[in-house]
């Protein structure tokens, strides 16, 4: 039997990685679909703080922003030296109208900023709203959207 299943590719089921299909899905646009993916991936691997941040990355593009900010403070409780938590945090902050409370948080993901070409944009916006925040002269609808 074992000869057929090589012969015809049958190696039996494959599982299935949730965590790369949410993330392909999230690049596609399908919001609600990488969050159903992206919950199966943490129920395989629960409390994971990379998947509870794709999460909160869907609430804030799906527009429940509420959920998305309980989400990276939940990140924040478990690793707080999570840049990317302070960051996705504080633009929800910054663009709720609570600039101040977003201040230390840009702070924390400079101080702690990933490198990399992908990254390198992040930074840089965290950069500039942090000295505009410094500065008084921010204006939130010089913000791209979330």
């Amino acid at each position: 039997m074992a000869f057929w299943k090589k012969l015809l590719g049958d190696d039996g089921p494959r599982s299935v990685d949730y965590y790369q299909e949410g993330t392909d899905l999230l690049a596609d646009g399908k919001f609600h679909e990488a969050l159903t993916s992206f919950r199966l991936a943490l129920k395989e691997s629960p409390g994971d703080a990379i998947v509870l941040q794709q999460i909160a990355i869907c609430y804030t593009r799906i527009g429940m922003t509420v959920e998305a900010a309980k989400t990276y403070r939940h990140v924040l409780q478990k690793d707080p030296g999570a840049s990317g938590a302070h960051y996705g945090l504080a633009f929800i902050l910054l663009r709720g109208e609570r600039p101040d409370e977003s201040i230390p948080h840009l702070e924390a993901f400079l101080a702690n900023a990933p490198e990399g070409a992908d990254a390198g944009a992040h930074v840089e916006h965290a950069r500039w709203t942090l000295s505009q925040l410094r500065a008084g002269t921010h204006d939130p609808s010089q913000e791209p959207p979330l």
